[in-house]
């Protein structure tokens, strides 16, 4: 039957076509099938190479003054603690410093190179977070949920109450959102809403992975995760894959 149909389209849309072309364009159409759409949900980079530390202005202007002498003390205590991982120089952006290595640096190797910087003169412990590798973020999509929030019209869902349903959903545990939840109506007329949420992933979008095509309730509604494009046009951070 599906055939069928397939060779009237092709008839319509091909009037002065003979049967036996008719045959051919069918047979082109079948065995080359439409492929499905790619989605690019999960970004990556080629190497993770690099330690990022957040830490306040101040620590950050402090630290940057020695940087050629931290690069030798650090490559010291790697050494001493027999790491195969090698600083190879230090640079500084307003909120950060990070670390380029020769290798990518293990969870030892992290806390080597924490407990040096928080013992660092002239910095204060207090305002420097613990060091990371770069992480990717994964991009997914929240369907079939109101756009009014406890059905009142004049309530409309926002940032903050889709970060509380999650947290209140056991299905989003261990998962931690990469910046704030976007909530946009799905058209003028409807009362229904798509929400996008951005997360911390691995290069193999397994945390995304795991959350699509699950349901979960919001209200007397039933909504549904489902993967998205990542959005060339946003700029990705420091703590990103470039």
């Amino acid at each position: 039957m599906a055939n069928t149909l397939e060779v009237l389209k092709i008839k319509e849309a091909f009037l002065a076509l003979n049967t036996k072309k008719i045959d051919q364009v069918n047979n082109i159409i079948r065995n080359n099938p439409k492929p499905k759409p790619h989605i690019q949900m999960t970004t990556k980079g080629p190497s993770r190479k690099q330690v990022i530390i957040l830490m306040s202005d101040d620590n950050n202007s402090a630290f940057m003054k020695n940087s050629s002498l931290h690069v030798i003390n650090i490559n010291r205590h790697l050494k001493n603690a027999k790491s195969k991982v090698l600083v190879n120089y230090i640079q500084s952006d307003p909120l950060d410093i990070t670390i380029i290595t020769n290798k990518v640096s293990q969870q030892s190797d992290l806390q080597i190179i924490d407990q040096y910087v928080k013992n660092s003169n002239d910095i204060n412990a207090l305002q420097v977070e613990e060091p990371h590798l770069p992480q990717s973020k994964s991009y997914l999509k929240i369907i079939g949920i109101s756009f009014f929030s406890h059905g009142n019209a004049q309530d409309c869902l926002t940032s903050s109450d889709v970060e509380m349903i999650l947290k209140q959903n056991q299905i989003f545990n261990n998962i931690t959102l990469a910046s704030r939840p976007r909530v946009v109506k799905v058209s003028p007329k409807s009362n229904m809403a798509i929400v996008w949420i951005d997360i911390w992933d691995i290069q193999s979008g397994s945390n995304a992975k795991m959350l699509i095509n699950r349901y979960f309730n919001v209200g007397r509604y039933i909504a549904t995760i489902c993967g998205a494009n990542m959005n060339l046009g946003i700029s990705q951070c420091k703590n990103c894959w470039k």
